[in-house]
């Protein structure tokens, strides 16, 4: 399959990302096992090697709680965080669109 090439907001992708996993098994399978490697593929798109992605599936006995960064924000931080955007859409924002 070839990268898409539309412009799409990080929700957009995050969606398009649960979606593929949730009806292509081979696709939910590479995205846990190397979420970087599926994201290029299904975007076109290379996370720097300094930058992780993690990928947890929900199970029926482990539920997962991603918390956010520690409350002992930088200046940077609090000029992010002043803009209302989360940690998530900054961090896809800047290398996705």
């Amino acid at each position: 399959m070839s990268p898409r090439t539309e412009v799409m907001t990080a929700s957009e992708m995050r969606e398009r990302l649960i979606e593929k996993a949730t009806t292509e098994d081979a696709f939910r399978a590479q995205l846990i096992s190397d979420p970087k490697a599926a994201i290029q593929e299904e975007f076109g798109l290379t996370i720097p090697a300094e930058f992780n992605v993690v990928v947890h599936e929900d199970l029926a006995d482990t539920a997962h709680l991603v918390l956010p960064p520690s409350a002992k924000l930088g200046e940077a931080d609090l000029q992010q965080a002043a803009g209302g955007e989360s940690t998530w859409d900054i961090i896809w924002r800047t290398l996705f669109d």
